[in-house]
């Protein structure tokens, strides 16, 4: 009963999936591999970009899957979804095989500790804050995507320094045209960005990400592989690209490489990049390293405003909470941070405030984030109602 809407379901992701998102990808790959009557199904992170809804439906559909006989194995971090769905569990850390139990006979506590070779806080702490000025506004902004769609639709947002502000809203609502258009790489068709003293709009030439990037913004994009690397180059190009013509990486246009490897190191080291290789090919180290470089290369600057999309997409349990205590950090330190993720807990463990997307509309401002919950969340996600950020 779970499988006759499967092929009505794959004609329409093909159909949405010519907006080119992360999302409609990974639904279209996982749809048709069940679609093929597959014996054996291996699903690598299959819920990364997934809504708690659409996690739901699939979960449905891989237990009907398992009652019919089928072998499932699901490759994740994501410690709620081994306990609800699996049952056994298995676990690698440093490609070593460290531990296998079953699953009713262990916990998230014991399943994070193997992971990572150490006790782990599966909580968010997080200090009170206390926002200053607003540093980043956004008026009236309305932009297109590639098939001259209007995707942002009228949005007004502030984010104050010390503030993390958190974007959430089901994948393909605008989230993503919003923050390409914050960071400079896709046009602004009406309304303006204010960013300090600085008015951005189709109207001026301010509209550069190489000139926002020096006036203080940082963009850890999405999609790493398609738009935060190039996995053909080494991890030491990656780790600069974007400042390689400044000092001390590049002088009279010619790369400093001793200053450039010795800088990669460190960083790598500080960043716990595994392996420790600035020489190694880009695309040959694991998904999860790969957002460190990224992530790396970005908060090794001086940004002031910074704009995170999905930062812990395909990261290990725990760097996860490594880099939720960075984010703190650079907040508490007067950074303005704004913060998509499809992971609602993580929306709501991380923000000071949380704005909810849907249609290209804010439709939902959470002041009260404490008391907040994911259904909170989804009802705003879900509504058409437009309020004034």
């Amino acid at each position: 009963g779970d499988h006759r809407d499967l092929h009505l379901s794959i004609r329409r992701q093909r159909q949405m999936c010519i907006r080119d998102r992360v999302g409609f990808r990974q639904r279209v790959e996982i749809l048709k591999s069940l679609y093929r009557g597959a014996e054996i199904l291996i699903l690598d992170e299959p819920t990364g970009v997934l809504t708690p809804q659409e996690v739901d439906e699939l979960f449905k559909i891989l237990r009907s899957l398992k009652a019919e006989g089928k072998t499932i194995v699901l490759i994740t971090h994501k410690l709620n979804e081994i306990m609800d769905l699996t049952s056994e569990v298995s676990v690698m850390r440093q490609g070593e095989m460290v531990g296998h139990k079953k699953t009713e006979s262990t916990n998230k506590e014991d399943l994070a500790e193997m992971m990572v070779g150490r006790s782990v806080l599966l909580r968010i702490n997080k200090s009170a804050t206390k926002p200053g000025n607003a540093i980043f506004s956004v008026r009236d902004l309305v932009v297109k995507d590639d098939l001259d769609v209007t995707r942002v639709k009228n949005v007004n947002l502030d984010i104050h320094e010390g503030e993390i502000l958190g974007l959430a809203g089901v994948t393909g609502n605008g989230q993503t045209e919003l923050l390409e258009a914050l960071s400079g790489i896709r046009k602004i068709e009406s309304g303006e960005i204010q960013f300090f003293n600085e008015t951005i709009s189709n109207k001026n030439n301010f509209f550069d990400p190489k000139l926002l990037k020096e006036k203080g913004l940082a963009h850890v994009p999405e999609d790493r592989q398609r738009m935060g690397l190039v996995t053909d180059f080494k991890a030491y190009e990656n780790l600069i690209f974007g400042y390689h013509d400044q000092v001390p990486f590049s002088k009279s246009s010619i790369l400093n490489h001793g200053d450039i490897i010795s800088h990669s190191k460190k960083i790598m080291e500080e960043y716990d990049v595994r392996p420790q290789s600035p020489n190694l090919i880009t695309s040959n180290f694991s998904g999860g390293n790969q957002q460190k470089v990224v992530l790396a290369k970005w908060l090794q600057r001086n940004a002031e405003v910074i704009i995170f999309d999905e930062p812990t997409r395909g990261i290990d349990v725990g760097a996860k909470y490594e880099i939720y205590q960075l984010i703190h950090q650079l907040a508490d330190e007067g950074k303005a941070i704004l913060m998509i993720s499809s992971e609602l807990p993580e929306i709501l463990g991380m923000s000071d405030r949380i704005l909810v997307m849907n249609e290209g509309k804010i439709t939902g401002e959470i002041t009260e984030v404490s008391s907040a919950t994911q259904e909170d969340i989804m009802k705003l996600a879900t509504q058409r109602e437009e309020i004034a950020a």
